[in-house]
């Protein structure tokens, strides 16, 4: 039972680095979730047209996460290791790929925006006046929204990197303070309170846009103010450079993470697309259940991103038993609360969708849809523990082939002839469609289990002299 359990100062440890990061992500999830039933109660296309550009977005978003993974990687090694130079060459190289990311995802929505909702709308089972509606609706937010792009790139390179130095307290405070930001604006720019206009879904852009810049100037200044403690920010913009040699080293390993966030998020919007073409009732219904979803699952992402950093911080101080033990234990106890996590929300699956302004036959979807996605929390907190274990070894390669590889060639395309080729209800084709995710689980804890993730990779890379 050692092997799989730890003692009271283990559980201590990790909850030091979990417990922020899963506040963070839960209250920015719970105001999701506010924000969402709140662009609900103004009309279901509303929501719908929402749903479709957050999905865009989303592709972006997780793009500048694969891009700046690779750095992170060595960035939790150097700071196991207290290497203060080999982080500032980390956090520059992050800042210069999102800029390179920003600018591209600024032209491809600014000049393909509407052509990429439209993929999502088909007319075939509902009315053309409604898909143009719906179609308004996700281009106007988007415009907006195409603002909020570059803070979030800023918060997203200062997070990872002060996290990989061991803070994590800022970051969930900076996030606490946007998401009560978001929330406000909201309830008074999406229904027109205290004299302001009504102004729907623009304002849910607004408020969201208003948000991240005041999370960008809170970790941004609070980090710079106390530059004593967060050592590696001291002179960060002095020189922009990045050493060829960790630049390389960064690249090799992060190319395979950069390609695998853009084709999984490429590929999970091919699969929304997939269930969209059921209509705007599956599309909805799979809105509601996204966003709730996401909600319960903060504790797998937040052990995932625990495992990250408290093992990626082992094998650079060159613990390798150690950081294999204590990635064991880190694995069933993300399991075991994700078995709590996933209980919890098949029970109150019925009551959510009620909340909403919207059809029966969608809260109806919306039930049975979450209530299978309950089912498959543990199985996803199984693989989330074995992606972010071989990538904080650098096995980036591998992790490219047993995720996005796994979800482009194998459930994407069976999702697309479910939904083209046969009849199956939306409830039957998501269940198919999820079931697919169980060998992907059993690849990832057999790769993690023969210890090939094993490895220090910060070693050559020697700043301190520089």
């Amino acid at each position: 039972m050692k092997r799989y359990f730890g003692d009271k100062m283990f559980y201590k440890m990790v909850m030091v680095v979990a417990l922020p990061i899963i506040i963070q992500n839960g209250i920015t999830n719970f105001v999701g979730l506010l924000d969402n039933i709140m662009i609900g109660q103004v009309g279901t296309l509303q929501m719908s047209g929402v749903s479709i550009t957050n999905q865009l977005i989303n592709v972006y978003n997780t793009t500048i996460f694969g891009a700046i993974s690779g750095a992170s990687i060595f960035s939790a090694q150097f700071a196991g290791k207290k290497d203060v130079k080999g982080m500032q060459a980390c956090f520059r190289f992050k800042l210069l790929i999102g800029c390179l990311i920003l600018t591209v995802a600024l032209l491809i929505f600014g000049i393909k925006g509407q052509s990429l909702i439209q993929m999502y709308l088909t007319s075939g089972t509902n009315e053309v006046k409604d898909v143009m509606l719906t179609l308004d609706y996700g281009w106007s937010y988007m415009k907006i929204m195409m603002v909020g792009l570059i803070p979030f790139l800023l918060v997203t390179v200062y997070s990872s990197s002060l996290r990989e130095s061991g803070e994590t307290i800022l970051p969930m405070v900076a996030s606490l303070f946007a998401v009560f930001t978001n929330f406000i604006l909201n309830y008074i720019l999406i229904f027109g309170h205290f004299n302001f206009p009504a102004l729907g879904i623009q304002g849910a852009a607004i408020a969201t846009v208003i948000s991240r810049f005041c999370e960008l100037f809170v970790i941004a200044f609070f980090s710079h103010s106390n530059k004593e403690i967060h050592v590696f920010l001291q002179d960060i913009y002095k020189e922009i450079k990045v050493p060829y040699s960790l630049a390389k080293d960064i690249c090799i390993k992060g190319a395979p993470l950069l390609f695998n966030e853009i084709l999984w998020s490429i590929g999970m919007a091919a699969i929304a697309q997939c269930y969209s073409t059921r209509g705007l009732e599956a599309v909805a219904a799979m809105n509601i259940t996204t966003t709730v979803t996401n909600l319960f699952m903060i504790i797998c992402y937040a052990m995932g991103n625990s495992i990250s950093i408290i093992v990626g911080q082992k094998l650079g101080a060159g613990k390798e038993e150690e950081a294999k033990d204590t990635d064991i234990k880190l694995i069933v106890f993300n399991f075991l609360l994700c078995a709590g996590t996933g209980i919890i929300l098949f029970s109150v699956a019925p009551a959510i969708p009620q909340i909403y302004n919207t059809t029966e036959q969608i809260k109806y979807l919306a039930t049975t849809l979450l209530r299978i996605a309950a089912m498959t929390i543990p199985l996803y907190s199984l693989y989330y523990g074995s992606y972010f274990t071989l990538r904080c070894g650098g096995n980036t390669l591998l992790t490219f082939l047993f995720d996005s590889f796994y979800t482009c060639i194998i459930s994407l395309p069976i999702a697309y002839c479910l939904t083209r080729y046969t009849s199956f209800h939306i409830i039957l084709v998501y269940l198919l469609v999820q079931c697919v995710d169980i060998p992907k689980a059993i690849i990832g804890l057999t790769l993690v289990h023969k210890g090939i993730w094993i490895k220090n990779i910060v070693n050559k890379n020697e700043f301190k002299a520089i």
